[in-house]
């Protein structure tokens, strides 16, 4: 029988080459069969991993590390995503996150969804640079503290170290953003939108719109942003456009910021209106006297605790205004330090520093408020303002303020021209000076303010010098009637919050002089009420009569002037006077006597009685004391004036003054 090879057998199989025999493969053993049976598991997981991966397992350890952080309570009650790459994005939805402990309403800021691009590398290094945020329909609510030493809701970080996070783009959609502040009357809802871009490679501006009350004045703002693509810590400039509105105030804020996240540096141009600057003082704090309506225009500047108001020009009521302003919040009160300049003021917009309202006629500038005090004033039967100065403002800042006024309009007085410079201290005011330019002469005063008690103590020096009598007469034809120069002395000091009081209980003395000039025979003859001469130079004309000298001399105690002496002597009539001025009850007591140089067939030559009130005067013949002017005229022989108003008589280029010597002649 015949053998044949099978399959099994070696010697039917042919032999294999050495290489072959290199790559068969053999079976692993029993060590290596584990590891590939732990490769293939985790190739499995792996696969059952990403088909099942979540990111919102990450929810709960990143809302733990949040809260960590800053010590509120942070939600994600919608899922978490990340997109992986160089940039990364985070995607948050319906997010909350808690208020302070103190506040009422629960949560501080919540957003239907938010969206975080971060760059991975620089993350590695430490550094946080966020190209973009988008937000949709974010909430924040911003509240300050309820009592002063409590920080606003918004402080919860503690202070920063390290260099913060670099924001490049913010996005925003149908956003809200509330200010409520409680104790400042203040509540601001504003609304937030991003807005179409300039250009498709730029990035939107962020428009702002809100409404509310501010300080309790309704609030309004409107305006926008320059795309928020550079909110960064560096020093690219960050354009704005800002509409705003409180009360009668309104302001318009166009230019640049520098950091804004920190609100360090400012340099805008700001438009301010409104009609009282002192309703800025609820506002920002700046205490500054009732004004008529005014409007400003200029730059303002801020570097660090520095707000500085630059080359502005304006008006305020019927006077124009310039200068530079700038307000130090360094300190314990801010500190206003302004250069003020006036080409044209008109003398009744000063009226709110002693308390009273702006001429309200036609032609005047002036706000219904001040309209119904100036009406309300008209009505009293006093003139001297009565309006208590508030005393919380006058120590709730600083100040040093340089004005100066080139002209002056006044239709009472003959102002030239002013230089003021008003020193504030913690409640004590000081004017020095307070000058005055007066009918081609001045008046050169210093006053003092005391308000750091309950009661202001108040004193004034002031000195009268060559004002000129006739250039006080706004008629030409009765300028040319008098001439000479009048000086004199004011030194008073009082207690009181106003003006009123002030005066009321001054003590002090007044003196005034006049030196060698001439009045109108027709004023002299109506004041000696000569009633033929009086006739004659009302038909005929008038002639001027030589004056030789005048003066009143008044000791002033607990608000009255009493006079020391009085007296004007011309060639023609020797007028001696005594009596009192009431400044607490604004009431006229003075009786002036005549006695006549000359011979009229019909003159009367009564004494005068000057009677009634400061706004109301009486001047009358006093026909009881007609008796008495023989009695009179043997007293007028040794009339002299003071020596302290004698000094300060003008005698008029090397002539000497008459008005030491003997008047009976």
């Amino acid at each position: 029988m015949e053998h044949v090879d099978t399959v099994d057998s070696p010697a039917a199989s042919p032999a294999l080459p050495p290489a072959a025999r290199r790559w068969r493969w053999r079976r692993p053993g029993k060590r290596g069969q584990r590891w590939l049976a732990i490769l293939l598991f985790l190739f499995a997981a792996l696969l059952i991993l990403l088909a099942l991966w979540d990111w919102n397992w990450f929810k709960g350890p990143v809302e733990r590390a949040v809260q960590a952080k800053t010590g509120r309570a942070f939600h994600i009650n919608g899922d978490l995503d990340v997109d992986l790459g160089r940039t990364t994005v985070i995607r948050g939805d319906r997010l909350t996150f808690a208020n302070a402990e103190w506040a009422k309403t629960p949560q501080m800021a919540t957003a239907d969804r938010a969206e975080i691009a971060i760059r991975v590398w620089p993350l590695l290094r430490g550094e946080v640079r966020i190209p973009e945020v988008r937000l949709t329909r974010p909430d924040l609510l911003l509240e300050t503290g309820p009592g002063k030493d409590t920080p606003g809701n918004w402080d919860f970080l503690g202070p920063s170290t390290g260099n913060p996070p670099q924001l490049r783009r913010l996005l925003v959609d149908d956003g809200r953003l509330q200010f409520l502040d409680a104790a400042g009357r203040t509540d601001v809802l504003v609304a937030l939108n991003s807005g179409k871009p300039r250009s498709q490679d730029s990035a939107p501006p962020l428009l702002v719109k809100g409404k509310g009350r501010w300080k309790g004045n309704p609030f309004t703002l409107d305006g926008n942003t320059e795309s928020p693509l550079e909110l960064t810590n560096s020093d690219h400039p960050f354009r704005i456009h800002l509409d705003g509105r409180a009360g009668g105030t309104h302001a318009i804020a166009s230019g640049t910021l520098t950091n804004p996240f920190a609100l360090r540096t400012f340099d805008l141009e700001l438009m301010l209106s409104g009609q009282d600057m002192e309703d800025l003082y609820p506002l920002i704090g700046l205490a500054i006297p009732s004004t008529p309506p005014y409007r400003l225009k200029g730059r303002l500047k801020r570097s660090n605790d520095i707000w500085r108001y630059e080359n502005f020009t304006g008006t305020a009521g019927d006077s124009d205004l310039g200068g530079t302003a700038q307000i130090d919040v360094s300190g314990p009160r801010p500190f206003l330090k302004a250069d003020l300049v006036s080409k044209r003021l008109d003398f009744d917009d000063l009226a709110g520093f002693i308390g009273a309202p702006p001429k309200t006629g036609a032609g005047e500038s002036a706000n219904a408020e001040q309209k119904a005090k100036a009406a309300a004033l008209a009505a009293r039967a006093k003139v001297l303002p009565d309006t208590p100065y508030n005393l919380t403002k006058l120590r709730a800042m600083d100040a040093d303020v340089r004005w100066k006024a080139q002209r002056i309009n006044s239709p009472v007085l003959p102002l030239d021209d002013m230089d003021a410079h008003l020193k504030l201290d913690a409640g004590l005011l000081r004017l020095e000076p307070l000058n005055f330019g007066v009918a081609g002469g001045d008046i050169r005063s210093t006053i003092r303010l005391d308000a750091r008690k309950n009661t202001i103590a108040t004193r004034l020096q002031a000195t009268i010098r060559k004002v000129q009598l006739g250039r006080l007469f706004p008629d030409a034809k009765l300028a040319e009637q008098a001439s000479g120069g009048i000086s004199g002395n004011v030194d008073l000091a009082g207690t009181g919050n106003s003006v009123a009081a002030m005066l009321g209980s001054s003590d002090g003395n007044v003196g005034v002089a006049i030196g060698r000039g001439h009045v109108g025979n027709l004023i002299m003859e109506l004041a000696g009420l000569d009633v033929a001469e009086s006739l004659k130079f009302l038909f005929t004309g008038d002639k001027q009569i030589p004056l030789r000298c005048g003066f009143g001399d008044f000791s002033v105690g607990n608000g009255v002037m009493r006079s020391r002496a009085l007296a004007l002597d011309t060639t023609d009539t020797l007028i001696v006077g005594e009596g009192t001025v009431d400044l607490k009850q604004e009431q006229l007591d003075l009786l002036l006597r005549p006695r006549p140089k000359d011979i009229s067939i019909l003159a009367l030559r009564s004494p005068l009685r000057i009677g009634g009130t400061f706004k109301d005067p009486s001047f009358r013949p006093d026909f009881k004391a007609l008796g008495l002017r023989g009695a009179i005229a043997l007293t007028l022989g040794s009339i002299t004036p003071p020596a302290a108003l004698l000094a300060t008589i003008e005698t008029g280029p090397g002539k000497d003054s008459d008005c030491g010597g003997h008047y009976a002649k």
